[in-house]
């Protein structure tokens, strides 16, 4: 049999009649965590944010090489020694 639950705080074990403080007590608790999880939410955002930045950095330089004309002139030797 699963050990009692207080509906109110959330305290298991024996049944007891919790004070008032005690709840006030747990719904600062209960706000603090919930705060601190909706903080690191939005730090999430920011990292996706900056990763897209830097993908988007990346494929700049990736096509400013790509579109030299020394990149060029070798993928075309590479792709015409392909085809004989």
């Amino acid at each position: 049999m699963p050990p009692h639950r207080c509906p109110r705080c959330g305290v298991t074990g024996a049944p007891h009649r919790p004070t008032e403080e005690v709840h006030v007590y747990k719904l600062i608790a209960n706000f603090r965590r919930l705060r601190a999880e909706a903080a690191d939410a939005g730090m999430s955002t920011a990292e996706y944010a900056v990763g897209t930045l830097a993908a988007v950095a990346f494929a700049g330089v990736l096509l400013k090489v790509i579109s030299s004309s020394t990149v060029q002139s070798a993928l075309t030797g590479i792709i015409g020694r392909a085809l004989k």
